[in-house]
């Protein structure tokens, strides 16, 4: 294959994938919007980014192993399509349940956008070539993730929040020409035939019920029913989905993959990163928006040095990593966001970009630049080249799975927080039974303020000072809690990772190794702290 070619691919696989990140973040800085023209509170603005998170993950690990076994560029492409199609179906949603079951489709088209585009670049780029190819990827799939709020917010000013995806179509378009004309055909000759249903089955269901149950919780107390059984039965079912993969012949998740140290401590400091990453993001737009008096663009290009940053130094940190290994980057990175986030615990009603985000932002997008292309090279060099789909699967699987928990984890902590402030601030200024109603009903929406229609002018500033306060106090825990997340993710990688003594050996010759539909094979090469 000719640089031109190589070139070409890596543009078609930035791209696609681009497209999968960017509508996990565009959709933040539109929430506002979309509660205003659907008539939603915080719960539906929650599930219009956790369904498709949800589907996203539960089909995310067979996205990677299809592509491994009928083809990767097959897949890319089939992708492509379903994306646009569940795209058109979210712009022209007419209701809050209709966008939230467009967006689980949408999620299911993009599972096989991201794996499919990672095992292509392994299979067209080799040795350091591929190092700097996948740092190109990750800056440019990382740019797409925090500049998806600055012009998605655009749209959502200038035109309509349903423009944030009818853009994809255009996009999709270029992508599918360029993977019809200059992507060639990789596949996993040895890959193990079949699909693990069961298996699909039981993660979306250990991972929906936590998430239904946290999102309804502020709304229905931890002792109703529909808050307890979806915990329950979710919890039984990741259990069940740990025995299944351990045992079934054709697993979607490969749990001998986790033997290798690299590799398993990798994606434990993924999950804490990409938990601080997705929760920090989707409650600092919409708390710009409705606590600080921020448009839609505004609060978009709020984060634009993360991008800046990202693009600058993205491929360095990758090629850096490459000389001198992962795990010094890994560490220091995750520190740097955790202390970025904690930064933005000073934000209040009034915060001044210069003064208070920006200082917040610039350690967490430099933490974040150094961390995400080391941390995505350092998987797949863990592990065999033939294996790439299913290894880059796993570690996009337990990233949306990261931004899937964190955000009802720290809506539920929010919500909780919300609610004790307001009551507290309500007591503290004696006010009576209809404003305190107001305070309670504003706990659906915590950043949307108190509704003070038919309230006395005097009560009405009372109940919307409280609310704004209590607002303020949630949001800088759940910063909080993010921030301690990203500083664990440091830790973990500081402590697990260890930098390879050598390259691994390349792939055995046909017919040498065990059946790995038996026994799926990973990388044991030397390494050295």
């Amino acid at each position: 294959m000719d640089r031109r070619e190589k070139n070409l691919t890596l543009l078609a696989t930035i791209l696609g994938s681009s497209i999968v990140f960017l509508d996990g973040t565009v959709v933040n800085v539109a929430l506002p919007a979309i509660q205003e023209g659907l008539d939603t509170g915080l719960a539906t603005q929650q599930w219009v980014v956790e369904a498709y998170l949800l589907t996203l993950v539960a089909v995310l690990l067979v996205g990677g192993s299809l592509g491994d076994l009928y083809g990767r560029r097959r897949m890319f492409m089939i992708g492509l399509v379903g994306f646009a199609l569940t795209s058109a179906l979210c712009a022209v949603a007419p209701s809050g349940g209709f966008l939230i079951a467009a967006r689980a489709l949408q999620g299911i088209a993009g599972a096989l956008l991201v794996p499919g585009s990672l095992a292509i670049l392994s299979a067209t780029f080799k040795g350091e070539e591929r190092g700097r190819a996948i740092g190109t990827w990750t800056a440019w799939s990382g740019i797409a993730t925090v500049i998806g709020p600055a012009g998605g917010g655009l749209l959502v000013d200038a035109l309509d929040w349903r423009w944030i995806f009818w853009i994809n179509l255009p996009l999709i378009l270029v992508a599918l020409y360029l993977a019809r004309t200059a992507v060639r055909e990789s596949s996993d000759p040895d890959a193990c035939p079949g699909i693990d249903k069961v298996g699909i089955g039981l993660s979306a269901v250990g991972l929906a019920g936590p998430v239904f149950a946290l999102i309804e919780q502020p709304r229905e107390g931890w002792g109703s029913p529909l808050v307890l059984a979806p915990m329950l039965i979710g919890l039984l079912a990741l259990g069940a989905f740990v025995a299944w993969e351990s045992r079934t012949r054709a697993p979607m998740l490969p749990l001998s993959l986790f033997a290798v140290r690299n590799f398993s401590v990798a994606n434990l400091s993924t999950l804490a990163v990409y938990a601080a990453l997705g929760g920090a993001l989707f409650f600092l737009s919409i708390f710009l928006q409705q606590i600080g008096d921020y448009s839609a663009f505004e609060a978009g290009l709020a984060t634009v040095p993360i991008t800046i940053v990202m693009f600058l130094l993205s491929r360095r940190f990758g090629g850096l990593a490459m000389k001198i290994g992962p795990r010094l980057p890994m560490s220091v990175g995750p520190l740097l966001c955790g202390v970025g986030l904690i930064l933005l615990t000073r934000l209040d009603a009034d915060a001044d970009y210069l003064t208070d985000v920006l200082p917040g932002l610039l350690p967490f997008s430099l933490g974040l630049a150094m961390t995400v292309a080391p941390l995505t090279a350092t998987v797949l060099d863990a592990v065999e080249d033939r294996r790439a789909g299913i290894a880059s699967g796993v570690n996009n699987a337990v990233s949306r799975v990261a931004s899937l928990l964190a955000i009802a984890v720290l809506g539920a902590v929010i919500s909780a927080q919300f609610a004790g402030s307001a009551e507290r601030g309500a007591a503290e200024r004696a006010l009576p039974a209809e404003g305190s109603a107001a305070l309670v009903a504003a706990g659906e929406n915590p950043f949307a303020g108190a509704e003070t229609e038919g309230l006395p002018a005097g009560l009405a500033a009372e109940v919307e000072a409280v609310a704004d306060d209590a607002a303020v106090d949630a949001f800088r825990l759940g910063t909080l809690i993010a921030g301690i997340i990203a500083l664990a993710g440091g830790i973990i990688a500081a402590v697990g990772i260890v930098n390879p003594a050598r390259l691994k050996p390349a792939n055995p010759p046909c017919g040498t190794e065990p059946n790995p539909c038996a026994e799926p094979a990973v990388a044991v090469g030397t390494q050295s702290a």
